[in-house]
C-alpha cells in the first residue's frame, strides 16, 4: 500500500462571510480561526455568544498535493477519511467525488479518475450543519422533540453529529465544522485491509483466537496472507475476489496470559499482525471472557459483570468528549484523563451517548490500562427519526463502529443509547401520540442498531437503553430502583438530601451526581476577577444547568454555615460534592452483591466550567477525585447510619482473596481527645461486603454534635481511613486548627510534612498555577498524627522557592468567622 497523507496546512474559507485563513488538518473550524485571530477564545467570559455566526457558515478546507507516475500506476487510489464533521461534500480537480452526512462514518472513495501526475487540488466543503437541521426539521411530517439547554443550536437530533457540539447542561454550543484523521490517499493494485477482528474460545489451559479479516480489492489476484500472533506465524497463499473479501485463520495460544480489569489483575496485552495484499495493520489485544449477567431474582433483575469467571463490582465514571474544539483532542489528553481515573481505582468508563465514538487510541489506552468500556451508540436526551432517509444514515455509522472496536479487551458492552426511553415521556408530543414516536424508536434502536450489533458482535451484549432494565424491560430505571442500570438524580435535579442516596439499592448505577465549581486555578482562565461572585454574568454564563449555583448555595445551608468569600464558595463546593458522591458509593459498595456497579456523573469537562466533574479542564484532580482514591479503594470500611442512634462499621472487599488486618475506630471531640476507642482484628470475606461492628447509642459518650468518629488501620495490606460526623457539620462547634507545615524537595517532586494542634477536617492542598497533583488531599488531620502529603508536577519541576510561595492549605473551619 502506497500513502500520500493529506494531514497539515490548508486554507479554510468561509462563505458568505467571506472569511480566510491557515487551518491544521486534522482539525475545526473553531481552532484555526483563534489561531488567525478571526475570534476570541470561546472559553473566555461570554465569547462563546459572539462566535455562534462560525456554525451558520459554510466553510470550505482546500490545499493542493503532488502525485507521481508511480503512485498513479496502481489499479486503485482512493480516498480515506476518518471523520467528516457532518454535511460534508468532497471536490478532486473540481469533480465532486463524495458527500457525507454523519460524522461518524468512515469515508473510503475511489478516486483515481480524477487524479493526474503532478499537483492535484482537494475541496472539502463543509455546509451548515445548523441550517442543514433547521431545513430538515421544516421537512419533517411530524416534530421529533430533543433536550433543549441555555445556549443551543436547534434540532441536533436531526443530525449524525456529536449532539454536545449545540449545547448541553455543562457544555458550550459551538457548531464546529471539522475534519478528523486519518486523511490520506491509499494506493493499491491487489487489496486493501478493510478491518481486522477477532474472536477467542478459552478452554482450559488455551485460548483459540479467530482471526477475521475483510479485504477489499480492486479487481482480484493472488497474494500471501501473514499473521503474527504470540510468537507464531501463518502465512499461506490465498486468491481475491474483486471487491470485498473476508479471509480467516485460527492461532492457539497455551498457557494464555489473561486480561483483567483494574485492580483484579494485569493487562498483558498480545500483537496481532495481519499483513496481505501489500497493506498491514496492527492491533493489541487482550485474551479474556466478558460474561453480562442480567436475570431476574428475589429482588428484580441483575446487571452483573463477570471477568474471567469473577464477578467484577464496576467503579467508574462518565466519559465525555475532552475538548468542544476537536482539534484540541489528543493521545496525550486522554492518557492524563484516563491515567486518573485507574489512579483512583476505576475499572469502568461510560462512553455516553451524546459526545462522539473516541479515536482509536482512546481505546487503546483502556486495554493498557484495564478500564472496561460501557460504549453507547451516539443517541441521547431526544427522539429520533424513523424516516428511512435518517435510518440508512445511520446503518453504515453502526456497521462502521461495531467493525471498528469489536476486538478490544476492554470493551464490555454495547448501549443503544443515553435516556431516549426516558424521553418518551418527556415531552407534549409523545405523550398525546406515544404510538407513533414508539414506533420510530423501535425502527432505529431494535430495527437498525440493536439487529446490526447482534448480527456483527453477537458475543456481546446490547444493552437497549442506559438506563433500562436489560433487553426486553423498559422500566422506569429513574424511580424504579431493582432492575438493570439506573439514573440517579433525585438528589440533585430534585433538591433532595444527600441522605436520599441511602434510601436507594440499585443494582448498578450507572449515573448520579453533584455538582462543584472548579478550582481557582481554573476559574482564573475564563473569568476576570471583578467576575468572581457566584451571581456575576460570567460565573452564570459557566454555569449552564439552571438553578444549579441555587442547588450547590441551598445545599451549603442544609449542610454547612455559609462560607464567606468567593475562594472559601469555591473549595466548600467541592467539598460538599466529595460528600454527596462518598455518601452515594459507600452505601452502594456496602450493599455488594445486590448492586454491582456505580459510575458517577462525570469525569471530565470539555471547556472551563461549574459541573458534575471529577476532573477539571486541563485534568486537575478537584476533592472529589481525591476523595474517590478512598471510597473506590478495593479494600473499604465505611460508616452507615444505623438505626436509633447506633452506627454500622461495613467492610468491603472486592480483592480476590480474604483482606485481613487492625480495625481501629476512635470516637472523639472536637479538641481531638479520644473519648472512646474500639479496636480488633477482622477478616473481610473476599469479594464480599460485610457488617462489621455495630456501635450502638449508649456506646457513643455525649451528644451527636459534639464528636465525631475516626476509623484508621491496615486491612489486607492497605491503609483504611475514614471519618464520620454522627450530626450535620453546621451543628457542630469545630475548632480554631492551626496547621504547620514542613515543605522539603524530593526526588521528582515534594514532601509537605502537616501537624495540626486540633482536629482540621477537609484539609485541602494546593498548588497554585503548577500544574501536577497531590498523592492525597481532602483528608482529615488529627493532633499528634501528621501527615507527609506528596506533590508530583505534570512538567517541569518548580524551584522549592516556587513551590512554597504557591502552595496553600485551607479546611473547614477556616471558611466561616
Amino acid at each position: 500500500m502506497k500513502i500520500c497523507s493529506l494531514e497539515g496546512a490548508w486554507t479554510l474559507s468561509s462563505s458568505p462571510s467571506g472569511v480566510t485563513c491557515p487551518a491544521e488538518v486534522p482539525g475545526d473550524t473553531h481552532s484555526a480561526l483563534i489561531a488567525a485571530g478571526k475570534i476570541s477564545d470561546p472559553y473566555w467570559a461570554e465569547e462563546e455568544l459572539a462566535a455562534q455566526w462560525v456554525g451558520r457558515e459554510d466553510w470550505t478546507y482546500e490545499r493542493t498535493f503532488s502525485l507521481t507516475a508511480d503512485y498513479l500506476a496502481e489499479k486503485s487510489v482512493f480516498l480515506h477519511a476518518e471523520s467528516l464533521d457532518t454535511v460534508a461534500a468532497i471536490f478532486v480537480n473540481g469533480h465532486k467525488v463524495s458527500t457525507t452526512c454523519n460524522a461518524f462514518v468512515r469515508q473510503r472513495v475511489e478516486v483515481k479518475p480524477f487524479l493526474r501526475i503532478g499537483e492535484n487540488h482537494i475541496r472539502i466543503v463543509l455546509a451548515s450543519a445548523e441550517r442543514e437541521a433547521e431545513e430538515r426539521a421544516r421537512a419533517l411530517k411530524y416534530p421529533v422533540p430533543y433536550t433543549q439547554f441555555p445556549v443551543q443550536s436547534p434540532h441536533r437530533n436531526l443530525l449524525r453529529k456529536p449532539q454536545c457540539h449545540a449545547g448541553w447542561d455543562w457544555g458550550p454550543c459551538l457548531m464546529v465544522a471539522a475534519i478528523g484523521g486519518p486523511l490520506y490517499l491509499g494506493a493499491t493494485s491487489l487489496g486493501r485491509i478493510e478491518y481486522v477482528w477477532t474472536e477467542q474460545t478459552h478452554r482450559k489451559g488455551l485460548v483459540e483466537v479467530s482471526i477475521h479479516c475483510e479485504v477489499t480489492s480492486p479487481e482480484g489476484g493472488e497474494t500471501m496472507l501473514e499473521i503474527t500472533l504470540d510468537g507464531q506465524r501463518i502465512a499461506r497463499p490465498v486468491t481475491l475476489r474483486p471487491g470485498l473479501n473476508i479471509l480467516q485463520e485460527k492461532v492457539v495460544i497455551r498457557r494464555p496470559r489473561l486480561w483483567w480489569p483494574n485492580g483484579h489483575g494485569d493487562q498483558p496485552l498480545y500483537d496481532l499482525q495481519v499483513s496481505v495484499a501489500g497493506d498491514s495493520t496492527r492491533k493489541r489485544i487482550g485474551l479474556r471472557t466478558v460474561e453480562v449477567v442480567n436475570s431476574e431474582d428475589a429482588d428484580g433483575v441483575s446487571l452483573t459483570f463477570v471477568v474471567n469467571g469473577r464477578p467484577i463490582f464496576c467503579k467508574g465514571a462518565n466519559w465525555i468528549p475532552t475538548d468542544a474544539l476537536p482539534q484540541r483532542i489528543t493521545r496525550e489528553v486522554m492518557d492524563d484523563l484516563l491515567s486518573s481515573a485507574a489512579a483512583v481505582h476505576m475499572n469502568m468508563i461510560r462512553v455516553w451517548g451524546g459526545g462522539q465514538y473516541e479515536s482509536d487510541c482512546f481505546y487503546d489506552l483502556c486495554d493498557e490500562k484495564g478500564l472496561l468500556v460501557w460504549q453507547d451508540f451516539m443517541f441521547s436526551c431526544a427522539l429520533y427519526p424513523g424516516t428511512p432517509e435518517f435510518l440508512a444514515e445511520v446503518e453504515p455509522e453502526i456497521v462502521h463502529q461495531v467493525k471498528r472496536l469489536r476486538h478490544h479487551a476492554s470493551l464490555a458492552l454495547w448501549c443503544g443509547n443515553n435516556e431516549n426511553v426516558g424521553a418518551l415521556s418527556w415531552f407534549e408530543e409523545p405523550r398525546k401520540n406515544r404510538d407513533r414516536y414508539l414506533i420510530d424508536y423501535d425502527r432505529l434502536n431494535e430495527g437498525v442498531v440493536g439487529r446490526i450489533v447482534r448480527e456483527l458482535d453477537p458475543r456481546r451484549v446490547y444493552w437497549p437503553s442506559s438506563p433500562c432494565g436489560g433487553p426486553g424491560d423498559y422500566s422506569d430505571c429513574w424511580h424504579s430502583d431493582g432492575r438493570g442500570d439506573m439514573h440517579f438524580w433525585s438528589v440533585w435535579h430534585e433538591g433532595k438530601p444527600f441522605e436520599e442516596y441511602l434510601n436507594v439499592r440499585p443494582r448498578f448505577c450507572s449515573e448520579f451526581g453533584y455538582q462543584s465549581f472548579p478550582s481557582l486555578d481554573v476559574v482564573k482562565t475564563y473569568a476576570p476577577r471583578d467576575q468572581w461572585n457566584v451571581t456575576a454574568p460570567v460565573m452564570e454564563h459557566h454555569q449552564r444547568n439552571p438553578g444549579g449555583n441555587t442547588r450547590i448555595t441551598e445545599n451549603f445551608a442544609r449542610y454547612f454555615r455559609i462560607p464567606q468569600g468567593f475562594e472559601n464558595f469555591v473549595y466548600l463546593s467541592q467539598v460538599q460534592q466529595a460528600i454527596a458522591i462518598q455518601i452515594a458509593v459507600e452505601h452502594w459498595r456496602r450493599l455488594r452483591p445486590l448492586c454491582m456497579g456505580a459510575l458517577y456523573w462525570q469525569l471530565n469537562d470539555l471547556w472551563p466550567v461549574c459541573s458534575w466533574s471529577s476532573l477539571e479542564y486541563g485534568g486537575k484532580w478537584k476533592l472529589l477525585h481525591h476523595a474517590a482514591r478512598r471510597f473506590f479503594d478495593p479494600v473499604l470500611v465505611s460508616i452507615h447510619p444505623g438505626k436509633d442512634g447506633a452506627v454500622e462499621i461495613w467492610g468491603t472487599n472486592d480483592l480476590p482473596d480474604p483482606a485481613s488486618g487492625r480495625v481501629e475506630i476512635s470516637i472523639r471531640d472536637f479538641s481531638g481527645a479520644v473519648r472512646k476507642k474500639f479496636s480488633w482484628r477482622e477478616a473481610i470475606p473476599a469479594g464480599a461486603a460485610a457488617l462489621l461492628r455495630t456501635i450502638t447509642a449508649s456506646q457513643i459518650p455525649d451528644r451527636p454534635e459534639k464528636l465525631f468518629l475516626q476509623v484508621e488501620g491496615t486491612v489486607g495490606g492497605r491503609v483504611v481511613r475514614n471519618t464520620f460526623f454522627f450530626a450535620t457539620y453546621k451543628k457542630c462547634d469545630l475548632p480554631q486548627a492551626e496547621i504547620t507545615r514542613k515543605i522539603e524537595a524530593i526526588p521528582g517532586g515534594f514532601a509537605v510534612t502537616l501537624s495540626t494542634n486540633h482536629p482540621a477536617f477537609w484539609v485541602s492542598l494546593n498548588a497554585d498555577d503548577i500544574p501536577g497533583e497531590f498523592d492525597d488531599n481532602a483528608f482529615t488531620l488529627l493532633p499528634g498524627l501528621p501527615r507527609v502529603i506528596q506533590f508530583t508536577p505534570k512538567r517541569n519541576k518548580p524551584t522549592l522557592a516556587a513551590f512554597r510561595k504557591a502552595l496553600t492549605i485551607r479546611h473547614l473551619r477556616e471558611t466561616y468567622e
